[in-house]
């Protein structure tokens, strides 16, 4: 198929771009380049650099490049920065993703696979947490995409929409050529191989007396390799209706503190760790439940180890010392 990625100079968006090309489909990226980088979207794929808000602009990218289905991967992302600023992640993930989804009638586009967070569920009491959970964000950044999802299931009874909505937590590791390289980094894995590469001085770990294993916090760890993939299976399953997966490590996630236990052994540094308070509404445990997507389309981690994941992170992050400017 011809498919578009919003966001495909991002993160995760640009090893979705990787596997949809592995799989055969010819892709096109549109990227508003406020963290996305170039050198992140492989070669010979078309990049515009747009925004979606700019609709009509969209409609003709939808057009010129005879798009038949989207991948939505952009959107703001900080859970901390959506209570400060509502208004942003509104505006962006929100009014920004009816805009695309407006662009898509007007054009013809019938298909999208939305890259979604298991942020929407809040904090349930159960873990893991499978589909029939209720959903209760915790941040605007939860409720945007939380909205946007009931979005998609009025376009498809006003309009035949069909779409798949893939909730995950935390995107960590990295591909051959793809990593992390975000301004400022808030993501654990990073940062602890931040400490491992001497560019910061040590690891901060924020609550050391959970009611978890080891009294840090355990959460959900996909390898991006796997959520990508995840993408492009949801992708072809769209010809037999729309449909909300959770994505999770298909265990019983990591604790901050085997995250650095991970990382020592990897790395062979000696990673130095202090402990601060709690943080506000961090919950003890969040693990998500891959049971449905594994019984329904056959997806389940390929690289789940932690030791792998944040083995694939080191060796990008040696290779892109700099991240992606130099």
């Amino acid at each position: 198929m011809r498919v578009l990625v919003t966001g495909g100079a991002g993160y995760i968006g640009s090893v979705v771009v990787e596997e949809l090309l592995a799989a055969g489909h010819l892709v096109t990226v549109l990227d508003n380049m406020s963290k996305g980088h170039a050198d992140a979207v492989p070669p010979g794929v078309d990049l515009v650099r747009a925004d979606l808000h700019e609709q009509e602009l969209v409609e003709q990218l939808l057009r010129a490049a005879q798009i038949e289905a989207v991948v939505h991967m952009a959107a703001d992302s900080q859970v901390g920065e959506s209570v400060t600023a509502p208004g942003k992640y509104y505006r962006n993930n929100l009014v920004g993703g009816l805009r695309l989804l407006d662009a898509m009638l007007v054009t013809g586009v019938e298909r999208l696979v939305f890259s979604s967070t298991a942020a929407v569920y809040g904090e349930p009491a159960q873990q893991p947490i499978d589909e029939t959970a209720a959903t209760c964000p915790t941040n605007p950044y939860g409720e945007t995409k939380l909205a946007f999802e009931h979005a998609l299931a009025w376009y498809e009874r006003a309009h035949g929409l069909r779409y798949a909505s893939l909730r995950y937590f935390n995107a960590a590791g990295a591909s051959r050529r793809s990593g992390e390289d975000h301004h400022p980094e808030t993501h654990l894995i990073p940062l602890v191989l931040q400490a491992a590469a001497g560019r910061v001085p040590q690891v901060t770990i924020f609550g050391d007396d959970y009611p978890t294993p080891d009294g840090t916090c355990v959460r959900d760890y996909i390898h991006v390799v796997d959520l990508a993939r995840a993408h492009v299976l949801a992708l072809s399953a769209l010809a037999d209706g729309s449909r909300i997966y959770n994505l999770g490590c298909g265990g019983v996630g990591y604790s901050v503190r085997q995250v650095v236990d991970a990382a020592r052994e990897v790395t062979g540094a000696p990673i130095p760790v202090q402990f601060g308070p709690r943080r506000a509404g961090d919950p003890a445990i969040l693990v998500a439940s891959s049971e449905r997507i594994r019984r329904e389309l056959g997806w389940r981690p390929l690289q789940g180890e932690l030791g792998t994941i944040v083995e694939s992170a080191w060796t990008w992050l040696r290779a892109h010392p700099h991240g992606y400017a130099h």
